[in-house]
């Protein structure tokens, strides 16, 4: 598979598999992509903290991997998988996409799931860059 990384790194899309929503954005480098499918667990590579990290390492909301799509320029990865737990967004909210743009400014569309600081401590929040 000739993947076309940017810069070492290729965005990973992460669907809800069986509601089709979208949960959340991430970046993989090869050594990530390679454990997801070996793991069958999503990993990203950490561009803040310059390392891998498992989705779900802190919170134990994990992703597992249903299915891994690759987009038609071969630039973007689709991971359709299932979460453990209720939810992927570090502020508690089950998608990371919880805020809507509108020409009025930003509107929160979704309820809260659970409580960042009791999952990862305060100040301790699993970020997906």
């Amino acid at each position: 598979m000739d993947l076309k990384y940017a810069d070492g790194l290729i965005p990973a899309v992460i669907q809800d598999h069986h509601s089709g929503k979208v949960l959340m954005l991430g970046y993989m480098n090869e050594d990530a992509l390679v454990k997801t499918l070996e793991t069958g667990l999503v990993t990203f590579y950490s561009r803040s903290r310059k390392k891998l990290w498992m989705k779900g390492e802190t919170s134990g909301h994990r992703l597992k991997v249903h299915e891994v799509r690759i987009d038609c320029d071969q630039d973007a990865l689709l991971i359709q998988a299932d979460l453990a737990g209720p939810g992927c967004c570090h502020m508690g909210y089950k998608s990371c996409f919880f805020r809507k743009l509108t020409a009025k400014g930003e509107e929160v569309i979704m309820q809260r799931e659970f409580d960042p600081d009791k999952v990862y401590g305060e100040g301790k929040k699993e970020s997906q860059t």
